[in-house]
C-alpha cells in the first residue's frame, strides 16, 4: 500500500517530464517595416481605423505601434496586440509573405478603404473552397502583405 503514493509521483513527474512544457506565451505584436514609418502610420489609420498609440525615436525614423480604436486613448486602452512600423532602408524587397491577417466584415467595404487611403490588391478577393471564407491579399504602400479573411455570417454555408 504504502507503494502506490510512491508510483502515482513516480508516473505523474514521468508524464510531466515527457510533456512539452509551456511557458506562459501570448503575442505580443506584429511588426512591419516601412522606409517611410509616418507615412505608413497614416495609411494604417486611414484604410483600417487603427490609431497610434507609441512612438519610439531611433535612427532613420521613428518606430510606430498602431493598434484600433475609435481615439488614441481607445486604441491605448486595447489589449489586443499592436501593429509595430519600423524603419527599412527601401521598399523594394518584395515578400510574398503576408505578415498581418486581419478579420474583416464587409471585404467589399474594407478594400475600398484600402484603394483610397493608398494600398492595393493582390487580385481579387475569393472564396476559400467550400469553407464560406473569403480571402484577399492586400498590400500597403510600403510593400506588405496584408491577408483580409471574411467568415461567413451566422447561419450561411
Amino acid at each position: 500500500m504504502k507503494r502506490i503514493p510512491t508510483i502515482v509521483a513516480a508516473a505523474c513527474a514521468a508524464l510531466w517530464a515527457s510533456s512539452p512544457l509551456f511557458a506562459d506565451v501570448t503575442l505580443n505584436s506584429i511588426r512591419l517595416a516601412a522606409a517611410d514609418t509616418v507615412a505608413l502610420a497614416k495609411f494604417y489609420q486611414s484604410a483600417f481605423g487603427m490609431q497610434e498609440v507609441n512612438r519610439i525615436d531611433v535612427p532613420g525614423g521613428p518606430e510606430i505601434f498602431v493598434n484600433f480604436g475609435t481615439t488614441a486613448d481607445a486604441a491605448k486602452a486595447n489589449t489586443a496586440p499592436p501593429v509595430v512600423i519600423m524603419h527599412r532602408d527601401s521598399n523594394d524587397k518584395k515578400d510574398p509573405v503576408a505578415h498581418l491577417i486581419l478579420t474583416v466584415t464587409d471585404m467589399n467595404a474594407t478594400v475600398a478603404a484600402i484603394k483610397a487611403a493608398g494600398g492595393s490588391m493582390d487580385g481579387d478577393p475569393r472564396p476559400f473552397g467550400n469553407s464560406g471564407l473569403v480571402i484577399g491579399i492586400a498590400v500597403d504602400p510600403a510593400g506588405n502583405r496584408i491577408e483580409l479573411i471574411q467568415r461567413p455570417a451566422r447561419g450561411a454555408r
